[in-house]
């Protein structure tokens, strides 16, 4: 299976593509997608939406993960945030891949196997998992290998198959 995990933002979109086959990670791709602070927000969107699909074209993943947004304090910054979650949602629907979204909760026990692990561990975990000789950046492309990575450890299970398939019946 062919995993994109997806790190959403507005100014960097965290992007990792891992192959996850008999229990074994082989680490594919990874990057982000940048779009310029103070350009208007449906030209960065546009950004965000064409080079996604470029990259889904180019690796052909089987499936999506995505984090789920979590807002503390200003929910302000966290709409346009929101509104590439949108078009990041769209591409994967769009090419026809299942998607499975995570919380960031959700996302640092199927690393570390603790909820509110702190970021640099899960980071040390990502690294050690995939075998890679440094830790990736930005680290909102650390966070996407790490998506990918839990989707991974979740797509068997029983919840993750009926959510799948309530999904694909959607689409």
């Amino acid at each position: 299976m062919i995993i994109l995990g997806i790190d959403p933002g507005i100014a960097i979109v965290g992007w990792g593509v891992i192959e996850f086959n008999q229990n074994r990670f082989r680490t594919v791709a990874y990057g982000a997608i940048t779009t310029e602070a103070g350009q208007d927000v449906e030209l960065r969107l546009n950004a965000v939406y064409e080079e996604l699909c470029e990259i889904i074209e180019y690796y052909h993943p089987d499936e999506m993960a995505v984090e789920e947004l979590f807002f503390t304090n200003n929910v302000t910054t966290g709409i346009p945030v929101a509104e590439a979650r949108g078009v990041i949602l769209l591409a994967g629907i769009r090419h026809g891949l299942r998607i499975a979204e995570y919380t960031p909760m959700q996302v640092k026990a199927a690393i570390s196997g603790y909820g509110k692990a702190e970021k640099s561990q899960v980071m040390t975990m990502v690294t050690q998992i995939l075998r890679l000789k440094s830790t990736p950046k930005p680290d909102d492309t650390a966070d996407a290998l790490a998506i990918a990575v839990c989707h991974a450890h979740s797509a068997g299970s029983r919840l993750a198959v009926f959510y799948n398939q309530k999904k694909t019946r959607l689409t």
